[in-house]
């Protein structure tokens, strides 16, 4: 299997200890051109590092990108959040937030509560009913 000098090299810095793997510097030369290399290597060591990432995006570890994807159930915390508070709110407040945060529209109101009217109890007996059925149909 082919792999790319990048993924090589990225490898080999995973897997390097610190300190080690690099190789010891080499003749120190005069003049200004070899003070400003050495200059811009002091400067810049962590930049070494990244030679195979595209305009400073940072390598990512392959366990951390999974913890982070990884999907998570929170139905034990949440229950136990909802269940911790047994505060009820007062009826006439929870109705009146419920007023302010409906629409204007006739869509948007409630439905009209129907009153229920109580039967009303009869004034006659058993026996007034039975009185007039012998009278007005003539039964015995």
């Amino acid at each position: 299997v082919a792999m790319s000098a990048s993924l090589l090299r990225r490898g080999l810095e995973l897997l390097d200890a610190p300190g080690q793997g690099k190789a010891p510097p080499g003749p120190q030369r005069d003049g200004p051109r070899a003070a400003g290399a050495a200059r811009r290597r002091k400067k810049a060591p962590e930049l070494d590092k990244n030679k195979a990432t595209i305009k400073g995006r940072v390598v990512k570890s392959a366990i951390e990108e999974y913890h982070k994807r990884k999907v998570v159930n929170h139905l034990s915390a949440n229950l136990r959040y909802m269940l911790k508070g047994r505060c009820v709110a007062n009826k006439a407040i929870t109705e009146q937030v419920l007023a302010q945060n409906r629409g204007r529209k006739s869509k948007d109101l409630p439905p009209k509560k129907v009153a229920k009217k109580k039967p009303e109890g009869t004034v006659f007996t058993e026996e007034d009913f039975l009185k007039f059925e012998r009278e007005y149909f003539g039964r015995p």
